[in-house]
């Protein structure tokens, strides 16, 4: 009897520490499950955290890099391990003292590995319930093979997905060896068999050429490159009064240019350059970052805010009031859409110097908004050559490029210029059209082609 799922009613189910916010990892994985479920297929999500459909989602919170175990394991990895007396007691493990041989070199103390290890069989537990639960017939891991931020996670996927052979996409957008906060740590054994693994039933997706090849170049593992996307077949809808509120909600004057910087507030975003950007423009301006800091702490976002008001610059955090859908906070006030901002933007700020691919530039183009681009790698090598018009600027904000922001901000007619032109690009590379391609090309080469 012929047991084999037809290729257009699959149980997919989608893994990742989180699918919650507006990260890149979860806004990238919800296009996805749109593609995937206009091809017929059913989707399903495993995280430690998850805005997605409760009665489609199995939530269990070791899953999440938050999760206090998980927070004190990723410490001592990634830290010197034999100072860290309280993140042990955390682990509810003995401290091991400084022995009078110790050579200062990054170590794992015994007591972590027996953490990892209890935590990884339980989540491994897990994935078998999610699978048998939702008879899920395809894995998509998202990001949670490809960077540490839950090593038990990685652990139990790459044994799972051993033990079971069912097929797997794993979707990489950011490998620990990008991260300098990744690069010195205890846990290369795990490192080596999980961030990725390399296994006969796992296909692997990079988002960029260059990550494409260096994963080969580490691992002899192939993979396919498929770029971020935007629905481009799909204009945005003009703003409403709604979404013009923002304005107001945000107490901004009559006439003052609103300049957007859509990520969150992390060091290699380099919001100092919009910062500076803003106050050589000298025009009438206020920066509005619209995401948080989420997994890398606070400290960050301190110097920014202190280099924000050292320049005078009017800056305002605003992640408690712009997430992926509107919706209220609780003492009743307005919160608006990704989307919402974008349509309320003079100016997109993206002065990032590593990027993965680059979500808010497509989102820029998408919204038909103008924007100042740091020359970030992969900008340079996958986005740049394609032909896209934009406010450039390498590694520092130079004369030219605040006249050209200046010049575009006073020109509407350079905006719809510039607007046009990159939609049209947009539409034809980094479309869903392009997604729905190569995704039945990989669920084709998963379980073989339809009829036969």
């Amino acid at each position: 009897m012929d047991t084999k799922p037809p290729l257009n009613k699959l149980h997919i189910g989608f893994v990742a520490t989180r699918f919650s916010g507006t990260d890149g990892v979860s806004l990238e994985a919800q296009k996805w499950v749109e593609v995937l479920e206009k091809l017929g297929h059913t989707c399903f999500y495993f995280a430690g955290a998850s805005d997605r459909p409760p009665d489609r989602s199995f939530v269990v919170p070791e899953a999440s890099f938050s999760h206090p175990t998980i927070d004190a394991i990723n410490t001592i990895a990634f830290n010197e391990p034999w100072a860290l007396t309280e993140l042990v007691e955390t682990l509810q493990l003995r401290h091991v003292p400084r022995p009078s041989w110790y050579i200062p070199i990054p170590a794992r103390p015994p007591q972590t590995t027996k953490v990892i290890l209890e935590t990884k069989e339980h989540l491994k537990e897990q994935l078998y319930a999610f699978v048998n639960h939702y008879a899920v017939q395809l894995l998509i891991c998202e990001n949670a093979l490809t960077i540490p931020m839950n090593l038990p996670f990685g652990l139990a996927l790459t044994e799972f997905i051993a033990e079971t052979g069912l097929p797997t996409i794993a979707h990489h957008h950011d490998f620990y060896w990008e991260r300098k906060r990744f690069l010195v740590h205890s846990v290369g054994d795990y490192l080596r068999m999980s961030f990725p693994p390399v296994l006969p039933s796992i296909r692997h997706v990079a988002i960029n050429s260059w990550a494409a090849s260096e994963l080969s170049l580490r691992t002899g593992a192939s993979a396919m490159v498929i770029p971020n996307v935007m629905d481009f077949d799909q204009p945005p809808p003009a703003p409403d009064d709604y979404a013009r509120a923002l304005r107001t909600d945000l107490g901004m004057e009559p006439g003052q240019y609103l300049i957007l910087q859509p990520t969150r507030v992390v060091q290699r975003k380099g919001i100092e350059h919009a910062i500076e950007l803003v106050k050589r423009m000298g025009v009438n301006a206020r920066l509005v970052i619209s995401h948080a800091a989420a997994d890398e702490g606070d400290a960050y976002e301190r110097r920014v805010r202190e280099f924000a008001d050292m320049l005078g610059v009017s800056t305002c955090f605003v992640a408690d009031i712009i997430q992926p859908r509107r919706a209220q906070t609780t003492d009743g006030r307005k919160v608006y859409s990704l989307a919402d901002a974008y349509s309320q933007a003079d100016l997109v700020t993206y002065p990032s110097t590593i990027e993965g691919f680059g979500n808010a530039f497509l989102e820029a183009v998408y919204y038909q908004r103008p924007l100042v681009v740091n020359t970030y790698s992969i900008y340079a090598i996958d986005i740049k050559p394609k032909g896209f018009h934009a406010i450039e600027f390498d590694g520092f904000i130079s004369d030219e490029t605040v006249e050209q922001a200046r010049r575009v901000l006073q020109n509407p007619s350079l905006v719809q210029e510039m607007a046009e032109h990159n939609y049209h690009l947009g539409k034809r590379y980094f479309s869903y059209r392009v997604l729905e391609r190569r995704l039945t090309t990989l669920i084709g080469d998963c379980f073989g082609e339809v009829g036969q």
